[in-house]
């Protein structure tokens, strides 16, 4: 019996995404659950299973070709006695679904011709920055006339935004991702006029007329993680809180108790510690457990506490999130977090698990460095970032004894916590850190 192989219902906001990798080819003989391609959405790759046992009789598309949820992609005969047919021609994918391939020409020392933009809709010069629509405007009557894109209207949805409430300067009053931005800009900065220039890039000059040069499209996720992070550094007004923290009786813990933690599925690293220490710190500090609502004048108050762990991945960093940390303790999210972290690295991860983190954790300490500072994964309001340990000789009455140290970097947004607060959030974790027992103090 032949049977078609959809795009199955990945995830929440999850519409589309592109083809990285067919893992099977016509004739093959596959199980039930046994990966058939890899899809990349604007938050991860996605393993796309076989529904049924079989042998693969069709294969409707190719690298690079966009497909939507519910999109039969392959065929399979359940059964395993049908010849495997050849791809069909009208099985090809249409050809405005596949982007077309970049092709770099050589470079041209006339001076006519034009650098290429950087944005895919880049906004004219001309075009007026816009505002904020009056209070008391209503919104259309209907507004799913209103001219964006689904990835723009998703962006308005992302930042809180009333799309209705955005003016656009594209072509015909279409509405762009940057609009939205502008939008937010101006909300954050009380109408405030901020000149065009600081707000949109230069076009890009010809690099090929000074030597050789390469192309490289942006995989989706590095996509995603240029606009999170341009979106954050514009939105939120960034302050770094620099501390460290004696880990050295973590580091003898952890030497005493990782084959215990083994043996249970997990692996128990300073970063496992941390999440129990950074759970306990949110209950008691709760503004870093909170989002701004800057269009309501409120800020929103998070009962629970969802971690997200910055992974390093072959396509860029990724923040998958352990729920529920504060209800836990270090064995399980030790095992959590060695789970969360692998399929991540193996793009088993599902986008829904990168969603709803309630504060971040990134370390860099297996890399090296000595602080940094990271940028707050908006709505979030607070970022951890270690680095490696570092060893010092300390005087301990009298005695010169070497001790490990942790450098510590709190990187929160300004509008929601002050200084001296940061100060004693970092302060408590340190001091969490070198002596468990304060943990206990407020419980």
């Amino acid at each position: 019996m032949i049977k078609d192989i959809k795009i199955p219902d990945i995830g929440e906001k999850v519409e589309s995404g592109q083809v990285v990798d067919i893992l099977v080819k016509v004739g093959d003989a596959v199980q039930l659950d046994q990966g058939i391609l890899e899809m990349e959405t604007d938050k991860a790759v996605v393993e796309i299973p076989a529904e049924d046992s079989g042998v693969i009789t069709e294969i409707l598309v190719k690298e690079g070709q966009v497909v939507k949820i519910g999109e039969v992609v392959a065929r399979i005969d359940t059964e395993g006695k049908q010849q495997a047919a050849a791809p069909a021609e009208e099985a090809k994918p249409k050809t405005e679904d596949i982007p077309p391939p970049r092709v770099e020409t050589p470079p041209v020392k006339e001076e006519a011709r034009k650098p290429e933009p950087v944005m895919e809709q880049p906004v004219q010069k001309s075009a007026p920055i816009p505002k904020p629509a009056p209070k008391d405007s209503a919104p259309p009557k209907q507004p799913i006339d209103i001219p964006a894109s689904p990835s723009v209207r998703h962006l308005a949805r992302e930042l809180g935004v009333d799309i209705t409430k955005v003016t656009g300067s594209g072509p015909g009053g279409r509405i762009t991702s940057d609009d939205v931005k502008h939008f937010v800009h101006h909300v954050v900065e009380d109408e405030t006029v901020v000149p065009q220039a600081s707000m949109t890039p230069s076009n890009m000059p010809d690099f090929g007329q000074w030597g050789a040069i390469e192309r490289v499209p942006l995989s989706q996720v590095r996509k995603l993680i240029s606009q999170s992070t341009a979106n954050s550094w514009a939105t939120i007004p960034h302050v770094t809180q620099f501390d460290e923290a004696d880990i050295s009786h973590v580091n003898a813990f952890i030497e005493k108790h990782k084959n215990t933690v083994a043996k249970a599925g997990g692996k128990l690293t300073v970063t496992a510690v941390l999440l129990k220490v950074m759970a306990s710190a949110l209950k008691k500090f709760p503004n870093f457990n909170s989002s701004i609502d800057v269009q309501n004048g409120e800020l929103i108050l998070k009962k629970y506490v969802h971690i997200g762990i910055a992974v390093d991945t072959d396509r860029g960093l990724l923040v998958p999130v352990i729920r529920d940390a504060d209800k836990k303790g270090i064995v399980r999210l030790a095992m959590d977090l060695k789970d969360i972290a692998d399929r991540t690295r193996e793009r088993k991860i599902k986008p829904d698990e990168l969603d709803g983190g309630t504060f971040t954790i990134s370390n860099q300490g297996g890399i090296g460095g000595t602080n940094f500072t990271p940028i707050v994964l908006w709505p979030q309001v607070a970022i951890l970032g270690v680095s490696r340990t570092a060893d010092r000789l300390v005087d301990e009455g009298g005695d010169i004894v070497k001790r490990q140290f942790l450098p510590l970097s709190l990187s929160y947004d300004h509008r929601v916590v002050d200084g001296a607060d940061a100060a004693r959030f970092l302060r408590w974790v340190a001091e969490a850190l070198e002596s468990p027992l304060v943990m206990q103090l407020d419980e």
